[in-house]
């Protein structure tokens, strides 16, 4: 993955990072960990996906960079056995950890953790430019045609492959039903205006079959 690598290295060193031995050292970490067998979904696809919606739209966001360094941690601590947030909560201080190591100046280290707990619900302030690039590039799948739809929820199922079909059911249906009320899932405006019918309309159907 020479090109996720050097892609870690200028969004860290753009974002102040100096220790550049600590940066590659966190980089080959957090690419481990997005290789982890027991990942289906949250695998290094999905942070390319996010990283490139990121490039894309990073006019959106002052810091783009930070935004960067965010989706870098925001899954890479993974257990679909953990409760509640605690991967999030996790990834945000892994992400304090290894961007401290590699001499990024608290202030930024303080930006980074906060973007990666958001991911844990996804209500990012519009006003928050960097939250909603973030949170709008993590929820992209949603508005994915309905193969490629299908495919994310099968790979979700796999991750979840522990959890007996009625309970994966229930909570599966939780999940939905929380997206589906936010006021918006999108919140940078030409992502809204492009995704959020079609996104809307793949979590009503995947609802539909949780509960036929």
């Amino acid at each position: 993955m020479t090109g996720l690598s050097e892609r870690w290295r200028t969004a860290a060193r753009a974002a102040g990072a100096t220790d550049a031995v600590a940066v590659d050292t966190a980089g080959d970490e957090l690419l481990r960990r997005w290789r982890e067998p027991h990942r289906h979904y949250h695998t290094v696809a999905h942070l390319t996906a996010v990283l490139d919606v990121v490039d894309r739209y990073a006019s959106t966001a002052s810091r783009p960079d930070l935004v960067r360094l965010a989706a870098w941690c925001h899954d890479a601590v993974y257990d679909p056995r953990a409760p509640g947030d605690r991967n999030e909560r996790d990834s945000a201080a892994l992400a304090d950890a290894l961007l401290t190591r590699a001499g990024l100046p608290g202030a930024e280290v303080a930006e980074v953790r906060r973007l990666v707990l958001l991911t844990a619900g996804h209500a990012a302030d519009p006003a928050d430019s960097a939250g909603a690039l973030l949170c709008d590039a993590d929820l992209a799948v949603l508005a994915a045609p309905e193969p490629e739809y299908d495919r994310y929820a099968r790979a979700i199922r796999r991750e979840y492959a522990h959890v007996p079909e009625p309970d994966y059911r229930a909570g599966r249906a939780r999940v939905l039903s929380t997206l589906l009320a936010l006021p918006a899932l999108y919140r940078v405006p030409a992502l809204a205006a492009a995704w959020e019918a079609l996104a809307r309309a793949n979590l009503t159907r995947e609802l539909t079959t949780l509960h036929p």
